[in-house]
């Protein structure tokens, strides 16, 4: 065979799969066991064979020719007797002599039928009885009793001559049945010895193939597995780079690399996801920072402005006080737009500060009840509530653990916007409401106001964003921001309810525990303190 040959040989069975190498196996052990049992069946059958014919044909055989030639000496003696004294008994052995032979003889002829040359020397017995009968025996047998038979003594040499050749034949007889019955045993010996010899063989051939069986399933199946799990559980264990190595039939190796393809494309998928979460992680270091800059930035900028804003609104309302109906009417209007823009920028820089310093200044966290923060609240905003005639209710209020200041900044911009933005001509309503919603509680702040349209109910959150003029309405437009600051500050969320139409209907939530990580102050204690703004 030549390598080409070989190569091709060998690449053939590579390809070939568990199923197939399992239906190949199967079908080689049954046609060797199909031989090894008809081997077998053969020489079962043999042994049953020799050994019946030994003990139905060859001993039968036998042990009738030495019954019949028993009959005969018998007769011999009866016949003998009698030729020489006439005495009737002795024909009593001869007769019973004759009933046995005929019965041996035919037992005899059944016995070797198909077996030519015992039928032969049976034949030759029977001639030479026959022969002995005419001579001797039925010729004395006739004669009368009472006295010695003449044919006794005058053919008493020719007697035992014909009675020597009968016992010559019934001798070459039995001989050649010993011999045959000699021969069947060393047969059945023989045969029984290919039996045991044949059986040991099948015994071993099983237990050569279970042996091939185990080690074919342990090199084919079990070993490519448990490789294939080993390598499985390295790459479990974080491993990512380890390969698999295909082994075993070619759906075994067609299943290794099908899972190293899917390693390799998680290896793929994880290095990109990786990159992804640094990348992020460095925006949002990034963005945490740009945060915590404009947070500083805002709270230090409207802390410095707070100086010389307070000079140019004072001079302003001193050049008011001391020129005013001293000017023309425009001078006059003139300081009244610096005086009213003065005031407005410090009411902006004032909201401004209260804005930068939540979740920085006043992050002490304690038992809140909020019942009684949004009595004060309540208390604090009662001109306007007098004013416009607004009836406000609410359902009792849980405690929870909160900043108190914060928790008295979130009800006042709520309730005093939905006071603030009420309906011409119609009285404010306002209820609060509570319910716990699994860990955390949700409020409800609903009125009959103007409403917020649904465009809008993201955009009210944002700070400096206003719905009216300052003319309509007046205000900074940080209300609403500020109350989103402090609702995630307290680990909740705030939106609009845009499925309301009444009025606007305000809900956020807040976690009645103290927040994990509640925001720090960016500024150091020392620095807050100086930060404070002048009275």
């Amino acid at each position: 065979m030549t390598g080409n040959e070989r190569l091709s040989r060998t690449r053939r069975f590579s390809a070939w799969t568990t199923r197939r190498w399992l239906r190949a196996g199967v079908a080689a052990a049954l046609v060797v066991l199909a031989l090894l049992g008809a081997t077998g069946a053969w020489v079962l059958g043999r042994t049953a064979s020799i050994s019946n014919d030994l003990v139905d044909v060859k001993s039968p055989a036998l042990t009738t020719s030495y019954r019949l030639e028993s009959a005969l000496l018998n007769q011999e003696t009866g016949i003998r007797g009698y030729g020489l004294t006439g005495t009737p008994e002795f024909l009593d052995p001869y007769r019973q002599g004759l009933t046995e032979e005929q019965t041996h003889t035919a037992r005899l002829a059944a016995l070797l039928q198909g077996d030519r040359a015992a039928l032969a020397d049976l034949n030759e017995v029977q001639d030479a009885i026959e022969g002995w009968q005419l001579t001797i025996a039925r010729p004395v047998a006739t004669s009368p009793a009472g006295a010695p038979s003449p044919l006794a003594t005058a053919h008493a040499s020719e007697g035992k001559a014909a009675f020597d050749t009968l016992r010559a034949a019934m001798i070459d007889q039995q001989d050649r049945l010993r011999a045959d019955r000699t021969q069947a045993r060393e047969d059945l010996a023989a045969t029984m010895g290919l039996r045991n010899w044949v059986f040991t063989t099948i015994a071993a051939v099983i237990v050569l193939l279970a042996a091939l069986v185990f080690e074919a399933l342990r090199r084919g199946v079990t070993t490519p597995l448990e490789q294939l799990g080993s390598d499985a559980r390295t790459i479990a264990g974080g491993d990512f780079d380890h390969p698999i190595t295909p082994t075993g039939p070619a759906d075994l190796r067609r299943l290794s690399g099908e899972i190293d393809f899917m390693r390799r494309r998680l290896v793929r998928e994880l290095a990109f996801t990786e990159e992804a979460r640094l990348r992020l992680d460095a925006q949002a270091a990034d963005l945490q920072r740009s945060n915590a800059e404009l947070e500083q930035f805002a709270y230090v900028a409207s802390h410095d402005l707070q100086e010389p804003l307070r000079k140019v609104s004072s001079f302003t309302q001193l050049l008011q006080r001391r020129y005013g109906g001293q000017l023309d009417t425009k001078a006059d209007q003139y300081i009244d737009f610096a005086v009213d823009g003065a005031n407005r920028m410090q009411t902006l820089i004032n909201d401004l500060l209260a804005f930068s310093r939540v979740g920085r200044v006043h992050h002490e966290l304690q038992d809140v009840d909020l019942d009684k923060t949004l009595e004060r609240t309540l208390s604090a905003l009662s001109v306007g509530i007098e004013e416009t005639g607004a009836v406000i209710t609410h359902d009792p209020l849980p405690t929870i653990a909160a900043d108190p200041t914060q928790m008295g900044m979130l009800w006042q911009n709520l309730i005093g916007n939905a006071v603030k933005f009420h309906r011409p001509g119609v009285a404010p309503t306002i209820h609060v409401s509570a319910d716990r919603e699994g860990a955390l509680w949700r409020f409800t702040v609903t009125d009959n106001g103007i409403g917020i349209a649904t465009e809008f109910a993201e955009k009210v959150f944002v700070i400096f964003q206003r719905l009216h003029t300052k003319d309509t309405y007046s205000g900074s437009g940080i209300g609403l921001a500020m109350c989103k600051k402090i609702v995630e500050f307290h680990g909740g969320t705030i939106a609009i309810d845009p499925d309301y139409r009444d009025g606007a209907r305000i809900t956020f939530t807040l976690d009645p525990e103290a927040p994990q990580n509640p925001s720090p102050s960016l500024l150091p204690e020392a620095t807050r303190a100086d930060a404070e703004p002048t009275p």
